[in-house]
Parts: C-alpha cells; structure tokens; sequence
C-alpha cells in the first residue's frame, strides 16, 4: 500500500524536486506552500505524471493556518507516514542592515513551522508508533558565513530541534532525519547579492531531493539522523 508523505514549501527549489522525487517513488504527495495558484499548478503536474496529489495553500508559520491543511490533506490522501519541513526563507544582509521584521520574517518560516507542523502530524505518528520525520537544514546550521546571521541562527535551531526530537521519538520507531544541503541552484540562492556562487558547479534542488527520497528508503531500522549534502567541487 503507498504511503502519504506531506512536503512543505512544495512548489519551488528543493521542495517541488522532493514533491516529483516522492511522487515517482510511489508516495501520495500532499503538498503546502504560501500561494493557492502555485499549488494547484504544482498538484496538476503531479497527476499528469499519474502521481496522486493533493495541496493545500497555508503560512506553516502560522498555526490557525497549519492545523487546516494537515487535516484537509489527511482527509484526502490519508494518514501522513512521512513529513518533509523543507519551508525556508534566506535574507542575507549585514547585521546593522538586517531587520526586526527580517530577524522574525527568518525565525517564524525556518523554526516556527517546524515547531507546528511537526506538533500537527507527530501524535498519529506515536499512535501509529511509525513514521519519518525530515527536517531540512543547510550546512549554515554547522558553519557560519558573512550576512548570515539570522539564517545560520536559524539553522543551528533546526539542527538542536532535530537532534533532540530524534531521541525522543526514536524509541516509538519515528525517524528524524536532517537533511544538510550545501549551496543549491534555486532562486533563494541567486536573489542574494551577498552570496556568490556558480550554478554550474553547485548542488541541483534534484540531488538534495534525491538524497532525501534515499534516506526515507532505507529500512525502518536504519535512522540516518544527519546527512551533509555538499557540492563535490564547488
């Protein structure tokens, strides 16, 4: 029986490649992003490659906005075995330029979202005493770099998140998984004046999902609890 994996910040980047990458792997795809029109494009493409889809349009930084979609999508696709907190937001900008509203903006869609989604699908998982839980972080949540500070912060908060619920959940047979990408060729990255990069030599949003669909994969006795993705020669 395929199961139902739900992707968060589906329609662009990494997420809409997790979404495709599920998808032809035989999962039922839920997919949540900010804009109703993207989703329903997004959910029109998977079923014209005869992939089962649904979608719901919410702020999974806002909780009377999370629950909503959770329950609309569970009742349309069934019970979530797997979750995949991909929604992420980049500002980069030095720290005298960097806002309260940016500091926040950053906090609520990095960390926020994953506090409330993972609160909305987790209980049926521990009922259930199975499931995947995928958080993905950048390798800002190891390192540092020039313009980051609220998104490294924020990152770093991922990893602690995850590190933690790991060793809560994994007793119930849940599995937290970090996914830790490198520089990625998605427009959060090519709108950020700060950070230079060349999209030939740096990682495809294809192969971090690739390496997300691998780690769902394994066994359910395997847990690959924190994977680092990076560019071979960036």
């Amino acid at each position: 029986m395929s199961q139902t994996a739900l992707v968060t910040g589906a329609t662009e980047g990494i997420g809409r490649a997790t979404a495709f990458a599920l998808g032809r792997a035989g999962y039922r795809v839920a997919a949540v992003a900010r804009t109703e029109a993207k989703i329903r494009q997004l959910v029109a493409h998977l079923k014209e490659e005869g992939i089962e889809a649904a979608g719901a349009a919410a702020d999974v930084g806002q909780p009377d906005q999370v629950t909503p979609a959770v329950d609309q999508l569970t009742r349309t696709l069934g019970e979530l075995q797997v979750l995949v907190n991909n929604a992420g937001i980049l500002i980069a900008k030095p720290f005298e330029e960097l806002t309260l509203e940016d500091w926040d903006t950053t906090m609520a869609t990095n960390v926020r979202s994953l506090y409330l989604m993972t609160r909305a699908v987790l209980p049926a998982m521990r009922r259930r005493r199975s499931g995947t839980i995928v958080n993905v972080a950048s390798l800002a949540g190891r390192n540092g770099f020039i313009g980051g500070t609220a998104y490294t912060a924020s990152k770093h908060a991922v990893l602690g998140f995850s590190r933690s619920l790991m060793l809560e959940t994994r007793k119930e047979n849940i599995r937290v998984i970090t996914i830790l990408p490198g520089s990625v060729a998605t427009d959060l990255l090519r709108d950020q004046p700060m950070l230079k990069s060349d999209p030939n030599k740096i990682l495809r949003p294809e192969d971090v999902a690739d390496s997300i669909l691998h780690s769902i994969q394994l066994p359910e006795r395997a847990l690959v609890s924190e994977l680092d993705v990076r560019p071979t020669n960036p």
